[in-house]
């Protein structure tokens, strides 16, 4: 299981000082819509400058017609991230066409598709979606592995059903993670570090507990001891 950690702070300084203090350890770090918006490629650059090692997931949630999730993907590819994501309920020839535009690159960024969105309750996604989380969120999935998608963003509760739908190998990420019992904020499916290692998932989100703590990267060491 690895740690991304998520880059959600109000701005580009206080980010790229979270960035430096956490910079000895290995692992991903989670550049966001507002972050991305804000700061642009350059801000994906500055990250490599302080550690060339660290790996960027850039969680855009691309949703759009298939042509231009194409042309996006193409984009963010040539920017060097290793990894993105968009969202299974764009759609299968969305996916699809987004894989076909990827295969020019000799070495492509890992891609996921959102499932659903982990402030969802089940409730809120029915009203939706039409279905109950479990059971859209395990189709979405399928959707994505069959679209030759590497994997997908779900809760942690997903997440083995959703590798025994599709491969043990098909990669989960799974956000709203608190390491240490922390408040779930706006999250309505968080879960702890043992719960997701039960689980089987692959890449645990953490940003709160992270980038509101007083030492940062004792608490970033702290979650890898348990990984």
């Amino acid at each position: 299981m690895k740690l991304c950690v998520a880059l959600d702070l109000p701005d580009k300084k206080e980010n790229l000082k979270l960035a430096k203090e956490i910079k000895d350890f290995d692992i991903w770090l989670k550049v966001g819509l507002r972050s991305f918006i804000r700061d642009g490629r350059n801000f994906l650059e500055e990250l490599k400058s302080i550690n060339p090692d660290f790996n960027i997931f850039l969680d855009l949630k691309l949703y759009d017609i298939p042509n231009t999730m194409a042309d996006a993907a193409e984009e963010i590819a040539k920017m060097g991230v290793e990894m993105f994501n968009v969202h299974a309920s764009s759609g299968k020839v969305a996916m699809e066409t987004v894989m076909k535009r990827l295969e020019k690159f000799e070495k492509r960024p890992i891609v996921l598709a959102v499932t659903a969105l982990t402030s969802f309750d089940n409730e809120s996604f029915r009203k939706i979606y039409g279905e109950d989380i479990d059971k859209k969120a395990s189709e979405f999935a399928v959707d994505a592995y069959r679209c030759g998608l590497d994997g997908v963003v779900c809760s942690v509760y997903e997440s083995k059903k959703i590798k025994s739908a599709t491969s043990e190998k098909f990669i989960t990420l799974t956000p709203g993670i608190r390491p240490f019992g922390e408040e779930a904020g706006d999250q309505k499916r968080v879960a702890d570090i043992k719960t997701a290692k039960e689980n089987m998932v692959d890449f645990i989100v953490v940003g709160r507990p992270v980038y509101k703590a007083d030492n940062p990267k004792d608490i970033v060491g702290k979650i890898l001891t348990k990984l």
